[in-house]
C-alpha cells in the first residue's frame, strides 16, 4: 500500500485521503517546488523556485535562461536526496510556461518525464 499522500490535497472515492506510489509522489513534489513562489511559505520563506513571477517578464533567451537555472537549482536544493534531474527544458509562449523534467528517481533508478504547464492557454 502506498504512504504518500497527492498533492494537490484531494479525497478518495470513501472521503479519505488520498494515497499515491512513489512515481507520481515525486512528480507532485516536483510540481510543488516549481510552483512555489519564495515567501509563501511561513514556515520555509526561502522554499521555491520563483517561476511563476518569470510569467510576466518579457520574453526572451534572457528569460528562458534565467527560469531555467532557477527551476534546477530549487529541484537540486529541496529534492536532490531523492531525484537527479537529467534535463530540463523551459519553454514560454506569450503568458505561458512549459516546464519538461527529466529526472531519475533515486532510490528505484528509475528514469521519468514529468511535463507542467503555468498560465493562458
Amino acid at each position: 500500500m502506498s504512504t504518500n499522500v497527492a498533492f494537490p490535497f484531494e479525497p478518495d472515492a470513501y472521503g479519505r485521503t488520498t494515497r499515491v506510489g512513489i512515481d507520481r509522489h515525486v512528480r507532485d513534489l516536483i510540481e510543488l517546488v516549481l510552483f512555489t513562489s519564495p515567501g509563501e511559505r511561513v514556515n520555509r520563506p526561502d522554499f521555491g523556485s520563483g517561476l511563476l513571477q518569470l510569467l510576466f517578464d518579457p520574453n526572451g533567451s534572457a528569460m528562458a535562461a534565467a527560469a531555467q537555472m532557477s527551476a534546477q537549482a530549487s529541484l537540486a536544493r529541496w529534492l536532490g536526496d531523492l531525484i537527479e534531474v537529467q534535463a530540463l527544458d523551459v519553454e514560454s509562449v506569450e503568458e505561458r510556461l512549459t516546464i519538461t523534467v527529466r529526472y531519475l528517481i533515486r532510490k528505484s533508478r528509475q528514469a521519468q518525464v514529468a511535463t507542467f504547464t503555468r498560465g493562458r492557454p
